[in-house]
Parts: C-alpha cells; structure tokens; sequence
C-alpha cells in the first residue's frame, strides 16, 4: 500500500507548521526557561483565551479520536460513558481547581507532590503520590503513540520491516525536541491549531458522512444490525447487565481526570482563578465535540468497515469518506491531537521525578537552573518510558492504556482533594489506604485480561463496575478506619507547614502575592 499524495503533501505541510510553532514556543511570551516555574507552567501567565485550548488539548487526546470511537465500533452504547463522564468533572473541578490554584501560587508549588509535602509532612506520603503520577502518565502517553501508530499506518508507511517504526520516531523526536526547548509554552501554541482542525474534522464529518450513508436514521439502523451479529450480540440501548459497568466508568473516570499531573499542570499555568473557573464553565464545549466522535463508532458500523484493529475505525472512516486532501486534515489532527498532551503529559511526569525524588533524595542542594534542567531531561526519559507500555501490552482497545492509569491515579485523590479541605485523615491511615488501593486497581485488571470492568462478586450477586472505583472505594475505606487508629496510638502527624491564609483568594484586581521562598518556585 502506497501513500495518497494528496492526502501525504497535506498531512505533511500541516504536522510541518505545528511543528515549526513547537519551536516557536521558546519565544513566546518570554520568560527565563532555565526556571522551573517559567519552563513548566509558563509562568503561570495564561489566560482564559490559551488556557481553555491548553486544558481542552491536554484532556481531549488520541483517547478521544482513537480510543472512544473504537470501543464504541467494538462494544456498542456502553462506550459512551466518556459523556457523562465529562459532564460530572468540570462542576468538581470548578470547586477545588480554584483553591488548589491559589496554595500552590502562594506557596510556590510546581506539582501536587509539594502540596502533600508541606500538608501532611510526610515524604513517604509524598513519594508514593509522586510515584503513582509517573506511573500513570506512562500508559496515557502510550495511547498517545497508539493513536498516532494507526494513522501512520493509514498512511500507507510499511507496517512491518526495518523501516516500520521511522515515522513515529521521527514524529517523537519533534516532540521530544520542542518540549525539551520550550516547555509549556509549546503545546500551549501548537494546541490552538490542533484543536481548530479537531473541529473543521469532526463538524466535515458530522454533515458528510451520514449524507453519504442515507441519514442518521440508516446510519442507527445500519449499526444496530450490524452489533445484533456479533457473537455476543449488542443493541443500540444500553443492556441492563451493563447498567453499573457504565455508571462507575462515568464517575471514575471524572473523579480521576484532574488527578493526573498533566491535567493539573495545565490547571496551575493559568494566570488566575477566575480564569480556571471560566474555563470549567466553557470547556463543556468539548463534550459535545466528543459525543460526535463518539458516534464515529457508529458511522464505521453503518459503512460497513472491518479494521483488522479497532483502533484504525476513525482513519479508516475518513479515508472512505473523504477526499484525499481532506483525509489529510483528519488525519494531521489526530497526530496532532496526541503530540500536544503527549507533550504536557511528559512535563508533567518530569516535574514530580525532579521536585520529589531529584531535588529531595539525590541532590538536595541543586540550583534553579540544575532542577529545570533536570526536569528537560526527564521529560525525554519519559516519553521512552511510555514506548514499553506500547510494546509490552495489547492494544486491540486503547482505551485500556487510559482506563488501566485512571485505576491508579484515582488513588491520590483522598491526599489531594481531601488535603485542600481537612487535616482529619491521618498521613499513616492515608499511606496504608494508598497501598492497597494500588494492589487492587492493579490486581482486578490483571485477573480479567488487561479489561477495566471488574466483576465484583457481592454475595450470589455480580456487579460489574470499574475496577478503579472498587479499588478507591477500599482506599478510602481503609484511610478512614485506620485514621481514628493512629491517633489512638500516638503515631505523630507531622507539621502542616501550609496556613488557612494560604487557601483564601486574591480579591480580584489585587496584586499576587508572592510565592513562597522555600516552596522553590
């Protein structure tokens, strides 16, 4: 199979220019890039208009043109649980983004990882929430790569051979490059571009495509038939066997969106509070760009499409569908859309490995300048880290790779969320509920083949439900039940070295105050 020309020289003239605004990035909104606050949060200088492409291209990825379509081509209505999902965490996030925001200005902090340093006085504490972001954030950046794998290939690009992995790394070493140069500021520019041609993509073939097979009333029907055939058949309306595996997907998935470091990163670049409220109340938006990506899945069924890989449905799709020259635009804006939070993903690991375990146990006395420059270089470790999730596990979903990192960032949520409100969990009950919160989202994915729907045995009962959930729900238990003990004991607490005025907002209009010298910002 040989690549299109058109849809090549298109694809190409586009990754091109987001690639030359990658290294533009650099001199952008100038600041001092051997700084760590200015290299990783911009500064913390985005406004409403950069944050709200920032945010949207850091949290709608290859999971939502990849991934999302594919489970729904594969399993029907219960893939749309990514909506309910994204309609739940803005509202919570509009709580306590604020509030988060305004400590880690005062105090200077660069990751969650500080927070629950200075909160809980606790390195152990502060080690494993670090740990876990890292570990987390290497499946997510391997959905990623998956999604841009099976558009190179859509492409025509050799799939097997010595030659088969050349434009991936080419594309990765863009990436790499620009990310170490820039910081955050890269994909905050390269994001405005990614997601004006998401959305030419997805409004094109919103209108075009169930043009072309009949309407959406064919489309539906055609689908429906289509998932009656499968061996194990599946309708349109959710089964009432699938009831609790959707609503725990849906509230797991939204109480560990914001969990993940580069959700918060691009979260604590905003240039204030007001900004990351309006930006709760704005990013909706993207839901309904993400429902009709969704019924990508859909349309795949009613044409008749049978990808040897779930994953290819969506490039595929538009390769039947549309022109070659347009089939380029689709297809650059789903690299794109995995290059810009590949990027922040890998700032965002960086940073926790270099404030936690670099500046905290291996050189407790580096400068400002070595700790960025720390930070530059593990954000290239990262991304190789995420290459062995690609290799190492099956991607026939690659949802899973989102769906098996959501089991273990949902166990830092207790320390973060629950720090910014109370002191009342114990940093020792909070450990032990972190540990085996850890095992089971683990453990539950392990026993049922890498799937993130666990069948919970309650009794003569099953519920199957998000294993990442049942995994926090015994966290939290355990945390709690452990607190009370420890206090009985007298195992020490530790010193909160934050302040209730360090969690009350800036009147608007007021100068910043400055962040705190020890935090290291």
């Amino acid at each position: 199979m040989h690549p299109n020309a058109a849809t090549l020289a298109v694809f190409l003239a586009l990754f091109g220019l987001v690639s030359v605004l990658g290294f533009a990035g650099e001199r952008w909104r100038r600041g001092d890039l051997s700084l760590l606050h200015e290299w990783a949060l911009a500064g913390r200088r985005f406004g409403t208009f950069v944050s709200w492409f920032l945010i949207g291209g850091d949290l709608y990825t290859a999971y939502t043109f990849i991934a999302v379509p594919a489970l729904v081509y594969g399993q029907g209505p219960l893939g749309f649980f990514a909506l309910p999902y994204t309609a739940l965490v803005y509202p919570l996030v509009f709580v306590f983004g604020p509030r988060l925001w305004t400590v880690a200005r005062r105090r200077g902090y660069i990751t969650y990882a500080d927070f629950i340093r200075e909160r809980y006085d606790s390195r152990s504490l502060e080690l494993a929430v670090a740990a876990t972001g890292i570990l987390a954030t290497m499946p997510y950046i391997a959905l990623q790569l998956v999604g841009m794998q099976v558009v190179i290939a859509s492409l025509g690009f050799p799939t097997t051979g010595p030659l088969r992995d050349l434009p991936i790394v080419v594309a990765f070493a863009i990436l790499a490059a620009y990310t170490y140069r820039g910081g955050l500021r890269a994909p905050a520019l390269v994001a405005i571009v990614k997601d004006v041609l998401i959305y030419a993509t997805v409004i094109a073939a919103t209108i075009v495509i169930p043009a072309h097979l009949g309407g959406w009333g064919r489309v539906f029907a055609a689908a429906g038939q289509a998932l009656a055939k499968r061996p194990h058949p599946i309708g349109l309306v959710l089964a009432p066997g699938d009831f609790t595996a959707y609503a725990t997907l849906a509230l797991g998935s939204a109480l560990a969106l914001f969990m993940y470091p580069h959700s918060l990163t691009g979260l604590l670049g905003a240039s204030g509070t007001g900004v990351i409220r309006r930006n709760m109340v704005l990013l909706p938006a993207y839901s309904l760009l993400l429902a009709l990506i969704a019924a990508f899945g859909y349309l795949a069924l009613a044409a008749g499409l049978s990808p040897a890989n779930p994953n290819a449905v969506v490039p595929q799709l538009l390769a039947t569908e549309f022109t070659p020259w347009f089939t380029g635009v689709g297809f650059a804006a789903i690299v794109i859309g995995a290059l810009v939070p590949a990027a922040i993903m890998s700032i965002a690991a960086a940073n926790l490995w270099t404030r936690t375990i670099y500046r905290e146990y291996l050189r407790p006395g580096c400068t400002p300048a070595q700790e960025c420059a720390q930070a530059k270089l593990a954000s290239l470790v990262v991304k190789l880290g995420a290459l062995l999730f690609v290799i190492g596990l099956p991607t026939e979903y690659a949802i899973n790779f989102q769906l098996f990192a959501g089991g273990w960032i949902l166990q830092t949520l207790p320390a973060i969320v629950g720090g910014l409100y109370t002191r009342w969990f114990h940093r020792r009950a909070l450990f032990a509920g972190w540990l085996v919160g850890m095992a089971a989202a683990t453990y539950m994915p392990a026993v049922t083949g890498f799937r993130a729907v666990y069948p919970l045995h309650i009794g003569v009962h099953v519920v199957p439900g998000f294993a990442a959930l049942y995994a926090f729900v015994l966290n939290l238990a355990v945390a709690a039940a452990l607190t009370p003990v420890c206090d009985r004991t007298g195992a020490r607490r530790g010193t909160d070295r934050t302040t209730p005025a360090d969690y009350e907002e800036e009147p608007a209009g007021a100068a910043p105050v400055p962040a705190a010298s020890g935090a290291g910002a």
